[in-house]
């Protein structure tokens, strides 16, 4: 939303939001825009709005959303707002279960590189951007669009990517009939990344560790190819991209902050940190994003973990980050510790309960690593831990 917010202010709306939480890094830069953030209790809606944009978490008693329809303002989803903002351009769409911010990003950083001057909007924040959104006036867009409510038939782009497809949101066979149904209307040029590479092309460079992120290289260097970029310079580029924020963030020497939040992350994650600390320890904490998706995604979550955690290895289990609303409550971090291996995890109920255990262990490990969705404190525990300003 806040991408979205962004783009649009960029193109010449007025625009202001609410969230239900103020002062955050992510609100105090855009009000430094001049896009104006209210508390989420309906103030900011009023009879001077022309129209309401909403994501799928806002729920129906939604005060803002309340006002709206009082107000008689259109509402409007985020991706048929985002597909409209985009409407002049060529649009590559990036979707998959996994990496498309980091194909977004290493896709729009190329394009930009081979001098296409491409408008991106990602999903995630972007190190050479300084934010989520790269301004540019050329013929292409490139955007993440969105698997986990469908709404990525809101947009008919001219190109697309698909990162890949496992049960996160939906079952996986769900999940490929979305993906088919996406990408059976594009004209220009697809890259599946669901099937076997036919390309002949070699793995490019990559600067972000882990072979699910040269994977991720791949998919940018053959859409990029297929639209008329040289491949030395593409390449070229791909060796000097800066990097997403949250995905593989490295801070100091050792301490990683990553997104990871569904279990072909956390193993993607994991198998990272340790193919590069082969033999010893690697700890990493974890907050579940949600109760439903905790409770959807429980069975797959101890295999994985039981998989990839080693004997030197340490889980550390925040509570579930809550959002408020209407979630049903009656599953927790807890209930995921008692399914894995004797000794595997701990439970920590803070933060600061996170950072103690950790820095009185610095030695016991050769990595650690913060993990997890939606929590907007999560990177400042990984600057803590390595003692370096978020």
């Amino acid at each position: 939303m806040s991408a979205l917010a962004v783009t649009l202010a960029n193109l010449g709306d007025e625009v202001t939001g609410a969230d239900r939480t103020l002062g955050t890094k992510t609100i105090r830069e855009l009000e430094s825009l001049g896009i104006q953030c209210y508390p989420d209790d309906g103030t900011g809606v009023d009879g001077t709005v022309d129209e309401v944009i909403v994501s799928t978490a806002i729920e129906e008693t939604n005060p803002g959303l309340e006002a709206a329809k009082a107000f008689g303002i259109p509402v409007t989803h985020r991706a048929q707002a985002l597909a409209r903002a985009l409407g002049g351009r060529k649009l590559v769409a990036v979707a998959g279960t996994c990496g498309k911010s980091t194909v977004t990003a290493m896709l729009g950083h190329i394009l930009a590189a081979c001098g296409f001057d491409p408008l991106c909007v990602n999903g995630a924040r972007v190190v050479d951007w300084h934010g989520a959104v790269r301004f540019g006036r050329g013929e292409y867009a490139v955007a993440e669009v969105d698997e986990s409510d469908k709404s990525l038939v809101a947009f008919h782009p001219y190109a697309a990517i698909i990162t890949n497809a496992s049960a996160d949101h939906y079952p996986k066979d769900e999940m490929d009939r979305v993906f088919d149904a996406f990408i059976a209307e594009v004209k220009g040029p697809v890259i599946d990344g669901r099937l076997p590479d036919s390309s002949g092309l070699a793995l490019p460079e990559c600067a972000m560790p882990g072979e699910h992120n040269r994977a991720n290289a791949l998919l940018a260097l053959r859409m990029a190819l297929a639209l008329g970029c040289d491949e030395d310079a593409a390449r070229r580029a791909l060796a000097a991209f800066g990097g997403v924020e949250r995905r593989m963030q490295r801070y100091g020497e050792n301490v990683y902050d990553d997104y990871a939040h569904n279990p072909e992350k956390l193993r993607a994650m994991w198998k990272a940190l340790s193919s590069l600390n082969p033999g010893r320890g690697v700890c990493a904490v974890w907050r579940p994003h949600g109760y439903g998706p905790l409770r959807k995604m429980m069975p797959d979550l101890v295999d994985m973990f039981n998989e990839v955690v080693r004997e030197c290895d340490k889980l550390l289990l925040l509570p579930v980050y809550d959002a408020g609303g209407t979630a049903d409550r009656t599953i927790n971090s807890r209930d995921l510790a008692d399914g894995l291996k004797a000794g595997l995890a701990l439970c920590v109920d803070s933060l600061d309960a996170a950072y103690e255990w950790m820095n009185a262990r610095r030695g016991n490990f050769a990595a650690f690593a913060v993990c997890g969705a939606r929590d907007p404190e999560l990177p400042s525990l990984a600057a803590r831990l390595a003692g370096v300003r978020s």
